[in-house]
């Protein structure tokens, strides 16, 4: 019996002509729409106003991809993209960063919020993230699709030899690893908001949502193998390094919060 999993996946999941959908895109569009879903069913809960939820959507989708491929771009390979900065915008030849999603997010949310609900950009999260969590998983589910972004050597019984990336031997199917962790924090989170009321403590849920992604990418990052190669003889690679600000940010959201009287 195999130690292993033998992954061999087309990432395309059907053509029309030209034209090739692949589950990586699929799985982006099923996050933007569960995102999309619980954000209306938490807003409607509140009686805010529906175009809230709408005009959020439009803000947040955009954010994410252009500050996803931006952070691509920017972050892992910033001298090459400078000198031709015309591919920054092939966005179907791959590359999108995570933590370059998460900041146009947070540019494109507190747009959102100067314009429309005004509440503040810690209120906008605390309701916004339990469906982005969802979001996260479904696009490491994408990448699980494409045979990329995985870890090293394992002698585990779920490593995966991903032949499609001409792989020989079992690694660690760490975008498994980081979908669970995204679920579990929506499960968290969502737990929160509807049983224990805890977008009354502006901060809490948000804060929450970023130590369970940000912190749990922190310690993952050490079994999974380097995007780029100047990462190599790093003591933090540049996931890691980039997700300490969110991970700081957290604890201190978590702590404001226990200092405030519920609303």
């Amino acid at each position: 019996m195999l130690n292993y999993i033998i992954w061999d996946v087309d990432p395309v999941l059907f053509s029309l002509g030209n034209i090739h959908v692949r589950w990586y895109g699929l799985l982006w569009a099923l996050g933007i729409w569960f995102t999309l879903v619980i954000t209306q069913k938490i807003f409607k809960h509140e009686k805010l106003p529906d175009k809230w939820t709408d005009s959020l959507f439009l803000y947040t989708v955009l954010g994410a991809i252009i500050g996803a491929r931006l952070g691509h771009c920017l972050f892992y390979n910033p001298a090459y993209y400078l000198a031709h900065p015309q591919e920054i915008l092939f966005i179907w030849k791959g590359g999108l960063a995570s933590h370059g999603g998460a900041i146009g997010i947070v540019i494109s949310t507190y747009l959102f919020d100067k314009k429309f609900s005004k509440k503040g950009l810690i209120w906008v999260f605390d309701r916004l993230v339990i469906g982005v969590a969802v979001c996260g998983a479904m696009i490491r589910l994408g990448n699980l699709m494409n045979s990329e972004i995985y870890g090293g050597p394992t002698t585990l019984p779920w490593g995966f030899i991903f032949v499609r990336d001409n792989q020989v031997s079992p690694m660690h199917p760490t975008q498994i690893y980081e979908a669970i962790y995204c679920l579990i924090t929506f499960g968290v989170t969502y737990w929160l908001y509807w049983k224990r009321e805890a977008h009354k403590r502006t901060g809490l849920i948000f804060g929450v949502f970023l130590i369970g992604i940000f912190l749990s990418r922190f310690f993952v990052e050490f079994i999974k193998n380097n995007q780029e190669s100047f990462e190599e003889g790093m003591l933090l690679n540049m996931g890691q390094l980039l997700s300490i600000p969110f991970i700081i940010w957290g604890i201190w959201l978590i702590f404001s919060s226990t200092k405030q009287k519920s609303k």
